[in-house]
């Protein structure tokens, strides 16, 4: 079963995805983070009465909003006894469904399952192209100097580009997002302490 995540989910989500993470698939994620964001996330149940994770949570996908078009498909993840069910597929199918509910035209991925998201109608696009604010996470990946992650891009076509938001191309091989990045800085005082509120 295919429902949203609760708080009581987190650390069954922790688990998978920090899992998956140690052989290199994905971040890892804090269980604070995991809790801030619990909204993000979707997660399946095992519905399978003869199995000893019956009503478990046995994975976890999240759609993180970028800018008014475009989402991201987050932390997919799959606990290794329930790999090869299709549970994979109906967790992002959710996250899709969700971002055509939220009006947003374009859904992107960086994954190393070409073939898997190609599948579900994504295509590949040139990663430089993506706006700075999807590498956010990158900075603490051990892979930032050599990510090889690939990108993928799904561009509903019966989705409107919605009102404000930049202008982008329609389809999805070469498209460029102009998205504005906004860089934040504290000033510190001659102590090196953060000067807060001045």
């Amino acid at each position: 079963m295919i429902r949203r995540a609760t708080i009581t989910d987190v650390p069954a989500m922790g688990r998978i995805i920090n899992d998956a993470a140690e052989f290199g698939l994905m971040l890892p994620k804090s269980t604070a983070a995991l809790y801030e964001n619990v909204r993000q996330f979707h997660v399946v149940e095992d519905d399978d009465a003869g199995s000893p994770t019956h009503g478990e949570v046995v994975g976890v996908c999240g759609l993180s909003i970028i800018w008014a078009n475009l989402a991201e498909v987050v932390s997919l993840a799959v606990s290794p006894s329930q790999r090869g069910k299709g549970l994979g597929k109906r967790l992002v199918e959710a996250c899709l469904d969700e971002a055509k509910q939220l009006g947003i035209k374009r859904v992107m991925s960086l994954t190393y399952e070409q073939k898997f998201f190609e599948r579900l109608g994504f295509s590949v696009v040139d990663r430089q192209n993506l706006p700075l604010k999807v590498w956010a996470d990158c900075v603490r990946c051990p892979k930032h100097d050599a990510c090889d992650e690939i990108a993928m891009i799904r561009v509903f076509d019966d989705v409107p580009e919605p009102e404000g938001a930049p202008a982008t191309p329609s389809t999805a091989q070469g498209a460029r997002f102009e998205v504005p990045v906004v860089i934040t800085t504290t000033a510190v005082g001659k102590d090196g302490k953060p000067l807060i509120g001045d």
